[in-house]
């Protein structure tokens, strides 16, 4: 007899519409959908066509409505101030439904666009769910970014209102954000109406004429109902890389969202109502979104919000400490968090202070996990620890195992098996599809699931030549990989120039482009290269401008300052070299991945089409006087 999950995969794939209206009765609705699956205008498909809901209501006012209004909703712990704040269902609900008011006292309206530059504090979950509640369109900008990485957003988003904070807290520092939205503003062509500041007594900041104090204006304002709104309508957009250029906004409906993270809930991750889930992550990516705020929300769960880092605040056992203070059933977070306690804490002495018996499962993405790690945390921890595969641009997993479908065996290494709802393929680059245990590029077949991208903010065109041109047909994941004979996939690298730092996709070509405008700089190549904490961090590679004598140390520090005022710290970008030429093909392409190869330490071919072989011993020998292979 097939198991659970082959049975419901099956028939996700074989009655797609069938399966899907079946989860979508999970969720309250103002009226039904038309049509399950639009499929009229591919590859552009839409789930639920015509029907209407509310995404606020369904996180917030039912469950309050069933009579949960008690249970906690938002567990808030910060390890920077000491702050531990706990939100029932009510009043979280009485906080939405008042910051909806300020909202609507600043002109915001159905569709008008609010961007959030909040750290991981209860305010910012609070004004996500207050533009779902009147059917605004919020765009959540990470605070790591830089000022000119935020202007961007407000040109190509045109919000009608910022909501900021004054300042973030590192364990090191202050980080001011008023000065970063203010010069942000001053750069980018639009302009909002309004700005509303939380002030932290941290760092409290100088007020200017657009600006409202967000406390003052919570005094005044009345609490706002819901505004009902078309399942196809957006939610967010949430940027996805660090482009310097022309921003990827992913955007994300409200119907197909609020079904599939709320099937994802209790299906991949085995929590239920009433259940305590921590997702480790920041409310400016992707994790954050579906699973901070509105994944655990939907199904009414409590969800946990930590501030803090998981060394250094104070030391490698704050995570535990977290789980074992709030019971928590379930934790993702990415490998780097762990791989930082690990180093930190390699016998796992910390961890034993705590009591963990509520934990049941880790969950890891952002990243592939590598062995070493899943192996330590699985020894200390004693539960399941399962790496998963997904994207800013699906919303949810496209692969991995699932707690409430009934666990597979743990394969290191692997994502796991293609989740309901997506159909994954291997593909050559002609796109034919390979054997188990082949290599080739990571797509999934149309239409996606619910819950995934809806478009790109006005650039349906972009959306096509991004990720369904390549392959007709199929989703264009970006990545490289191979499906195994017993159906598990192995998800091994990028396939385009974005890697992954700490679980954060940065574009490699954004900081090429920052690096360029050096004055001294001619020529630059970016490429991620291994690091035992974060992954992969990216190196710079510079060909200087003809005549120029300069102190190399001097220089290279030049080039880190640059990419951090630019693109933010969230860069990592710390290592530079200085090369003579890069190693490109006779047609002029930069042979990245051979750069790449050479600083890690792997054998690797010379290209055939390269330009001139010896430019590969050239930059090999500077890399060994630097001390740079293999770091």
């Amino acid at each position: 007899m097939a198991n659970l999950y082959e049975t419901i995969y099956r028939q996700s794939l074989d009655e797609p519409e069938a399966f899907w209206a079946e989860q979508a009765a999970l969720i309250d609705w103002d009226r039904p959908c038309d049509k399950v699956l639009d499929d009229s205008h591919p590859p552009m498909y839409r789930w639920f066509s015509g029907g209407r809901l509310n995404t606020c209501f369904n996180a917030l006012d039912r469950h309050v409505a069933a009579g949960r209004g008690d249970q906690p909703a938002l567990v808030f712990n910060s390890a920077m101030t000491g702050r531990n704040e706990t939100f029932s269902y009510t009043e979280l609900l009485d906080q939405v439904a008042l910051f909806a008011g300020v909202l609507a006292n600043c002109g915001v309206t159905a569709g008008d666009r609010v961007i959030i530059y909040m750290p991981m504090v209860p305010e910012a979950v609070i004004a996500m769910l207050a533009c779902a509640r009147l059917g605004a369109i919020h765009s959540v900008v990470f605070g790591g970014f830089a000022a000119n990485e935020l202007a961007t957003r407000i040109d190509d988003a045109t919000p009608k209102v910022i909501v900021a904070v004054s300042c973030g807290l590192e364990p090191d520092r202050v980080v001011e954000y008023k000065p970063l939205l203010d010069a942000a503003i001053d750069q980018a062509d639009h302009a909002p109406g309004h700005c509303i500041i939380l002030q932290r007594p941290e760092c409290p900041a100088d007020m200017g004429d657009l600006d409202i104090d967000w406390l003052s204006a919570m005094a005044t304002a009345k609490a706002q109902d819901c505004v009902s709104v078309a399942a196809t309508d957006p939610l967010y957009i949430l940027y996805t890389s660090g482009t310097t250029g022309q921003p990827k906004g992913v955007v994300r409906d409200n119907g197909g969202h609020a079904v599939a993270l709320n099937w994802s809930m209790q299906a991949i991750y085995g929590v239920d109502t009433g259940d305590v889930y921590w997702a480790a992550s920041d409310v400016g990516w992707v994790v954050g979104h579906s699973y901070i705020v509105y994944g655990p929300l939907l199904r009414g769960c409590t969800t946990v919000m930590f501030e803090g880092k998981p060394v250094g605040t104070p030391d490698a056992g704050a995570f535990w400490k977290v789980i074992a203070d709030n019971r928590v059933k379930v934790m993702f977070t990415a490998p780097t968090a762990i791989r930082a306690i690990r180093r930190e804490d390699p016998d796992g002495k910390l961890l034993q202070r705590y009591d963990l018996s509520s934990l049941n499962y880790l969950f890891l993405a952002g990243e592939r996990c590598d062995t070493e790690t899943l192996a330590w945390a699985h020894a200390h921890l004693g539960v399941p620890v399962i790496d998963h595969w997904w994207q800013t641009e699906t919303g949810w997993s496209i692969a991995a195992n699932p707690a409430g479908l009934g666990l597979f065996n743990v394969v290191p290494g692997s994502a796991g098996r293609p989740m309901p709802g997506w159909d994954v393929r291997v593909l050559t680059d002609d796109g034919l599809e390979v054997g188990a245990g082949e290599s080739g590029a990571v797509v999934c077949k149309l239409p996606l699931p619910p819950g995934s991208l809806l478009t790109l903010w006005n650039a349906d065109e972009r959306l096509r030549q991004a990720y369904f041109n390549t392959f007709p047909g199929f989703y264009e994941s970006g990545d490289a990989g191979y499906i195994d004979s017993d159906g598990y996939l192995e998800v091994m690298s990028r396939t385009d120039d974005v890697i992954n730092v700490a679980g954060h996709r940065l574009s490699t070509g954004a900081i090429e482009e920052v690096l360029a405008t050096h004055p001294d700089v001619a020529e630059c190549a970016v490429t991620g290269i291994r690091d035992s904490l974060k992954g992969h961090v990216p190196m710079g590679f510079l060909v200087l401008k003809s005549g120029v004598d300069r102190e190399q140390a001097e220089l290279r520090g030049e080039a880190v300052a640059l990419v951090r005022e630019k693109i933010g710290p969230v860069a990592a970008f710390r290592k530079v070299i200085i090369i003579a030429r890069l190693p490109k093909t006779r047609s002029g392409k930069i042979l990245r991945r051979t750069l790449r190869n050479i600083v890690d330490g792997e054998v690797f071919s010379v290209p055939a089409t390269i330009d001139d072989p010896a430019i590969l011993d050239d930059i090999e020998d500077t890399l060994r006087q630097a001390g740079m292979i293999g770091v």
